[in-house]
């Protein structure tokens, strides 16, 4: 036979939609905590230590090599002593970790 059931639409759909839309939710909350807070927490924290280069600071670059910072040219550029009397100038941002602290800055 041709005859096909009707169904009723429900006509409370508001509860119905939240309870699809919260899986999601919570899937964004926990990715959040897990996930995008503790990236942003270490983003501030290379920033910082970045941005606290001196000289006499003792550094590893990106690719590996330690040298001591010699002079800090400006804001993005060092120059390091990579040997004895070899220096080269790095960016900042090609810094990988700060070693050892150097003497701190003159006032």
């Amino acid at each position: 036979m041709f005859v096909t059931p009707a169904y009723a639409q429900s006509a409370g759909g508001g509860g119905e939609i939240l309870m699809s839309i919260l899986p999601f939710l919570l899937i964004f909350v926990i990715m959040y905590f897990l996930i995008i807070r503790p990236q942003r927490t270490q983003m501030k924290k290379r920033e910082e230590m970045l941005k606290n280069v001196r000289r006499g600071d003792q550094i590893i670059t990106g690719g590996g090599v330690i040298g001591k910072v010699t002079k800090v040219v400006d804001d993005a550029e060092l120059e390091v002593e990579i040997a004895d009397g070899v220096k080269v100038r790095l960016l900042r941002s090609l810094i990988a970790d700060v070693r050892v602290k150097g003497e701190p800055a003159k006032e």
